[in-house]
């Protein structure tokens, strides 16, 4: 995680730089013409790649990093980044900009949505790390807070040491959410201190669970980056936790009791993504042929199926299980993505990948062939 902190600090930031100088210069749509016919990915699952598919006018929605998506029930793509020009792009499938919206999020990195009396809501996730006025980084507590579409405050989440189970030496750095069946919250403070802190419908705390020093190692987290619900069993839903600096999911009961782990040798994968019965990721970074992580464009995205078993790996090297253990996957020697932080599924199976630290560019599309 250290090494993540000091890349992004150490990292320049060229800035929405389209945006200053002549208008007329500076308005242009990102990504224009770059769609090719590259495909990618193993087996069932291949996808032509469309880097061309967002429709932005770098003057007026600048981005620094594309953080996550999710879809709403009127089937438009919600991206959240964090630039406080636009926290929020709203998409159609077509790449056609919407809306946008959010000022007030300068680590705005985690996003998901869920549903309140038929209405969508969304919870936003600010980490707490923020570009500050002479372009580095710097971070603070984030915050979670609930919203609806159009980015009214409903409530936020109470932080934990207001509420008194962190101690003073413990850092909430929150990076993601998921809603389980019931309503409840469960809050991934992944830049923090490791620990999955569940919230009842109303924001009342409930328990947390995780972090880094219970008798069973496998309850530890470490960068625990995502969180989801996994509900293709209906009766008995599970909780699937990121340890990305393990390299790993590990599974969780409703009510934080460590279940198994799937480990995905060579992978930093962000949050777990269930769509239809497969589990997809993006994957950060991923490690060379010599078991080193290369903090470089290395990402890529993986596919499980619904037995945990990597079946495809676009952007990456196909899966590969040696006496059923699945060996370390790299990305592609001509990497497509730089890194690729989250995804998002649409109901014709195209997957749109955000990508941190990518030279300020939007998502990608991924249609699948």
């Amino acid at each position: 995680m250290q090494k993540r902190r000091n890349f992004i600090k150490n990292t320049t930031l060229l800035g929405a730089i389209a945006a200053i100088g002549s208008p007329i210069k500076s308005f242009g749509i990102l990504h224009q013409n770059l769609e090719d016919e590259t495909i990618i990915g193993h087996g069932d699952y291949k996808y032509k790649v469309d880097k061309g598919w967002a429709k932005l006018s770098v003057s007026y929605n600048p981005l620094l990093n594309c953080h996550e998506m999710v879809q709403d029930s009127q089937g438009r793509l919600i991206m959240i980044g964090d630039h406080t020009n636009n926290n929020i792009l709203i998409f159609d499938k077509s790449g056609k900009l919407l809306d946008s919206w959010g000022h007030a999020y300068p680590g705005g990195h985690g996003l998901s949505i869920g549903k309140d009396q038929g209405e969508d809501f969304l919870l936003i996730t600010d980490c707490g790390w923020f570009q500050n006025k002479t372009g580095g980084y710097e971070k603070q507590a984030g915050q979670v807070v609930k919203t609806d579409l159009e980015g009214r405050l409903k409530f936020a989440l109470g932080h934990p040491k207001t509420i008194g189970i962190y101690r003073e030496d413990e850092p909430f750095m929150p990076t993601e959410t998921a809603v389980a069946p019931n309503g409840d919250i469960y809050v991934a403070d992944g830049y923090g201190s490791d620990y999955i802190i569940q919230y009842d419908s109303k924001g009342q705390y409930i328990r947390h669970f995780g972090g880094h020093n219970n008798e069973n190692k496998e309850h530890n987290l470490s960068n625990a980056h995502g969180v989801a619900i996994d509900s293709r069993n209906p009766a008995k839903p599970t909780l699937i936790c990121t340890s990305r600096n393990e390299n790993c999911f590990k599974i969780f009961t409703l009510d934080g009791q460590f279940i198994e782990r799937i480990d995905l040798p060579g992978m930093h994968v962000c949050r777990p993504v269930l769509h239809n019965q497969n589990i997809y990721a993006g994957v950060c970074w991923s490690k060379d042929e010599e078991s080193k992580t290369n903090w470089g464009d290395s990402g890529f995205v993986t596919i499980l199926d619904q037995n945990n078993k990597v079946i495809s790996n676009p952007g990456g090297q196909a899966p590969k299980y040696t006496g059923g253990k699945l060996q370390a996957t790299t990305n592609l020697k001509n990497p497509v993505f730089a890194h690729g932080h989250d995804v998002c599924i649409d109901e014709d199976n195209s997957i749109y990948v955000c990508q941190w630290n990518a030279r300020h560019t939007a998502p990608v599309k991924l249609t699948r062939v």
